[in-house]
């Protein structure tokens, strides 16, 4: 499946607009993109080999690890449309799999680590 970059943006804003009000008034300097696939260096950053699947990357400082100012550059969270395309097979599968990935990496700025998304379903 390969959707135009406009509509996969268009299902990234929609997961995005169904985070509880109450997550999305706490996000503060961070950034949501689409990029086609992740770099080697990217991959690496989370242990996967250069041919690995990565949905999605969280760049940043978390939520609780910050102190009163706001870092000099924004969080970045990166939505791999490639990849999660390869893992799709219809847009309703893409469209909850990007959910997923986005509350995944949401949780990770909020500071939350892989065992407790597992626990709560987004790992």
């Amino acid at each position: 499946m390969r959707l135009s970059r406009r509509r996969f943006q268009l299902l990234v804003e929609r997961a995005l607009a169904e985070v509880p009000e109450v997550f999305r008034r706490a996000l503060e300097n961070v950034h949501v993109v689409v990029e086609d696939w992740p770099s080697p260096d990217q991959l690496a950053s989370v242990g996967l080999p250069e041919d690995g699947l990565l949905f999605g990357l969280y760049e940043g400082t978390p939520l609780p690890q910050r102190g009163v100012e706001l870092p000099l550059l924004p969080d970045r969270i990166t939505l791999f449309q490639g990849a999660l395309e390869a893992a799709c097979t219809t847009e309703e599968e893409l469209q909850q799999e990007i959910r997923r990935t986005v509350l995944h990496e949401l949780g990770h700025y909020f500071g939350l680590d892989e065992e407790r998304l597992e626990e709560l379903g987004y790992g």
